[in-house]
């Protein structure tokens, strides 16, 4: 598959044609949401053009209590066809046995693996799909900026982020036209800085 080429034929369209692009390609699409800060928008947007399409959100179970308010009225407004994965492991138990370790650590590895990357691979696992919608945007890592529209994996999964050129700005109004909420009281406990990669994407 000729990524670049897909990239350039895409780049001139809008989010909405680059995710009915994707869903006309698609045989098991997901999209991926941690309800973070512009989620909302992304959530709209595939869902106006894919109603069932499945929803994947692996809850670390650190979220704050706006976080998870946010979530559940995203799910009720746009009727979220919602799969939620937890880790094995309890909030309670790890506080005890791990805490959150510092980052650069070995623990915190661990901690990362049975928060985030554990549940997430068994979700992939489960759902198998082909296309993978996200919510990455150029200047959010240093990662992200080397990836485009639509970037694939060693696992073959077609990885496509339709508002991968949109500022913060762009996305507001975007949140505006359609009425969305918006919520930036957002906690990561994997990630130390804003700019840190969570361990899923790279």
């Amino acid at each position: 598959m000729d990524i670049e080429k897909i990239n350039s034929s895409l780049r001139g369209k809008s989010p909405q044609e680059i995710v009915e692009w994707a869903i006309r390609k698609a045989k098991t699409p997901v999209i991926t949401t941690n309800f973070r800060p512009y989620e909302s928008a992304i959530l709209h947007l595939t869902t106006q053009v894919s109603p069932k399409l499945d929803v994947i959100w692996c809850d670390t179970g650190y979220n704050t209590a706006a976080t998870y308010r946010h979530a559940k009225e995203l799910i009720e407004i746009l009727e979220l066809n919602i799969h939620i994965y937890v880790p094995q492991q309890s909030v309670g138990f790890r506080n005890v046995m791990l805490g959150i370790p510092e980052v650069d650590t070995p623990e915190h590895k661990i901690f990362s693996d049975q928060v985030k990357l554990e549940p997430f691979q068994r979700a992939m696992k489960e759902h198998a799909p082909d296309v993978w919608f996200t919510n990455l945007r150029k200047g959010q890592t240093a990662f992200r900026d080397g990836i485009d529209i639509v970037s694939q994996g060693k696992d073959g999964i077609l990885k496509v982020s339709p508002f991968y050129n949109y500022s913060d700005q762009e996305l507001d109004i975007y949140l505006e036209k359609h009425k969305l909420p918006n919520e930036s009281n957002y906690y990561d406990p994997t990630k130390a800085l804003a700019n840190r990669e969570c361990g899923i994407h790279n």
